[in-house]
């Protein structure tokens, strides 16, 4: 059995993911209609047999911790626990976490009340399914001290990973954070003939790592002002010569959820024919909590390529290649398309409906829905048209945001009938 014991980085502010990220961590950001980003890589260590997990996080925990308090439980024979790991002042540190690798030091003290030999440091905003076993039985194989996941990708993208050089024996022997594109030419690898054909010919690490225990307790001695794994740590690593660096080649789909656009884009694809992200699979199961909801009621709504999520109530007219989310209302004659709607916390009483200021939770009638995100209990009247397209301008107002030509209606927003936005 190898022990290993995993740490999911839950990252900062998100500002990049704003709107979303206002009143929530980034892992407590709903994705696929019913399910956090927090569930993927808590479903990748499950379905790995990883079932020991600290959580960290220190913005906008609130949602998150309450997500997994009722989500991830295990009985009282299992020796696995899912905990959320606040920055917390100590004997020897009075401040948040600094960066990743300031993260992980100031929980080390938790991490060595259990038993291990390997940490699995993950990311909490990314699309993926890995074998975590797999991962760490080559890591072994390689008697490598670090290992890095790593993903050919293009010269478009590789200015925002780290990248690096890979030898015959798949061992990693330099590496450079976020180059910058006039250098690109200096770091090509060798990578499959299927990847050289789509332009990519850049190894990028993925932010998925296993350090040997002896490892990173080695680095947060002798380096105790360093903070970030990828800027200070893993450089350190591979430079020396007494520390082996392995890539771990990882061959399928992978997106990090960075921005609006991003996010925006992995939620559509889950509506394509054959997903690169599956989500029917009997062995890959993406594991959230169990809400207990009634099935969704449609009113002679054409679909479209579209994931529908429990609870809902829908009279559109059409939904075409969007996503939607747990409890959803959706008025007679509405049309969406390419859009994500998040649903609602809550479900709307009739005597609310009738009395309340702000209206029906949801999408009114007669309303245009395109290229864009509905957050969660957002109240949308009849005759709106939110419609989205790549050449607005980026803009922020109370109600809604428009980012990367996706307008955002913020959660809890209130927006008008016959609001216009974007046209």
């Amino acid at each position: 059995m190898i022990k290993m014991i995993s740490v999911i980085l839950g990252g900062g502010k998100g500002s990049r993911l704003f709107p979303l990220t206002k009143d929530r961590s980034k892992p407590a950001v709903p994705i696929g209609g019913k399910y956090r980003l927090i569930d993927i890589p808590i479903s990748n260590c499950l379905n790995s047999g990883v079932r020991r997990m600290f959580v960290l996080t220190q913005y906008n925990s609130a949602s998150l911790n309450q997500h997994i308090a009722n989500t991830y439980q295990f009985d009282i024979f299992s020796s696995g626990f899912v905990n959320l790991m606040a920055a917390e002042q100590t004997p020897n540190s009075n401040d948040w976490f600094q960066g990743t690798a300031d993260a992980v030091r100031q929980i080390m003290h938790h991490l060595d009340a259990h038993e291990y030999d390997y940490v699995l440091i993950l990311s909490g905003d990314q699309l993926y399914q890995m074998d975590f076993e797999k991962l760490a039985k080559y890591h072994i194989s390689q008697k490598a001290d670090l290992t890095i996941a790593t993903i050919p990708v293009n010269d478009r993208d590789a200015p925002g990973f780290g990248i690096m050089k890979v030898d015959e024996k798949g061992m990693i022997n330099s590496f450079v954070e976020k180059p910058a594109k006039e250098e690109l030419k200096d770091w090509t690898s060798e990578v499959d003939e299927e990847y050289k054909k789509e332009g990519k010919h850049y190894l990028a690490s993925m932010g998925i790592y296993i350090f040997n225990k002896k490892l990173l307790k080695r680095l947060f001695s002798e380096q105790p002002e360093a903070t970030d794994f990828g800027k200070e740590f893993i450089p350190t690593c591979i430079t020396e010569e007494k520390t082996t660096v392995a890539s771990y080649a990882f061959g399928d789909y992978w997106t990090d959820i960075g921005t609006i656009r991003s996010f925006f884009e992995a939620n559509i694809e889950l509506t394509d024919t054959v997903p690169k992200f599956n989500l029917f699979d009997n062995q890959k199961i993406v594991y959230t909590r169990g809400r207990m909801l009634p099935p969704s009621k449609v009113f002679g709504t054409r679909f479209f390529k579209a994931v529908v999520s429990e609870g809902c109530i829908i009279h559109a007219e059409k939904i075409e290649r969007s996503v939607i989310g747990l409890r959803s209302r959706i008025g007679e004659n509405t049309v969406i398309t390419n859009a994500v709607i998040m649903g609602n916390d809550n479900f709307q009483s009739l005597d609310d409906m009738m009395s309340d200021k702000k209206g029906i939770l949801g999408i009114g009638k007669y309303c245009v829905i395109d290229h864009a995100i509905i957050d969660k209990d957002a109240s949308i009247g009849d005759h709106c048209i939110i419609k989205g397209n790549e050449t607005l301008t980026d803009t922020e107002t109370t109600h809604y945001t428009i980012r990367d030509g996706i307008i955002v209606v913020k959660k809890g927003a209130i927006i008008p009938a016959g609001t216009h936005i974007g046209i």
